[in-house]
């Protein structure tokens, strides 16, 4: 018999950039989490379920991105819990207390193209084995030619298979960048190592 009030397996979000499982409650928290992970900004994704504000202990249930410019809380529009006015000035102070900036995401935003549709088939493949062979050659390429075309990257790799499926899972395994906002994945899509 199951407890209903444990979260879903399918409800834990993990990736190369999550310290621990965060429950996705929501399908767009879900897509957002997915899109950062993607992201070349976002180096890790954490969460925090309670903070201290004065004497009280608040829940606050953050999202917690460090980007390359701070710490920001993932604030997904779609999915706000519904809290009332106490709840949400305590929330907002113990956000204030911890020095986070806020990162506001609307649905708009999570549907906007080619970001969603490309970071959709590349999270297809996080779950793909990589090769040692094939990473070593991506990551030999990147570091000696610098930033390249995947096209360019995918030629150059001589494999007995398809490399491309290595590497969009070495993407999601924050092994590289592939540049998923500017224009819809293909061959003069830019692809650089992890700095």
């Amino acid at each position: 018999m199951s407890d209903s009030r444990l979260p879903r397996r399918f409800d834990l979000f993990t990736s190369a950039k999550t310290a621990c499982a965060i429950r996705a409650r929501h399908p767009a928290l879900h897509e957002a989490l997915v899109q950062a992970t993607l992201d070349p900004s976002v180096r890790s994704i954490g969460y925090q379920a309670k903070a201290i504000v004065g004497a009280a202990e608040v829940t606050i249930d953050a999202v917690i991105m460090q980007q390359d410019e701070g710490r920001y809380l993932l604030d997904v529009v779609p999915a706000r819990q519904l809290r009332d006015l106490e709840q949400e000035g305590l929330v907002r102070l113990a956000v204030r207390e911890l020095e986070l900036q806020v990162k506001t995401v609307t649905m708009e935003e999570l549907r906007a193209q080619p970001r969603r549709g490309n970071c959709a088939f590349v999270w297809s493949y996080k779950e793909r084995a990589v090769p040692v062979g094939i990473r070593m050659r991506v990551l030999q390429a990147l570091r000696d030619d610098g930033p390249m075309e995947l096209g360019r990257l995918l030629e150059g790799l001589h494999a007995d298979r398809d490399p491309a499926p290595a590497v969009m899972s070495m993407a999601c395994n924050d092994l590289i960048e592939i540049d998923l906002a500017s224009h819809r994945l293909g061959p003069g899509s830019m692809v650089r190592a992890r700095t």
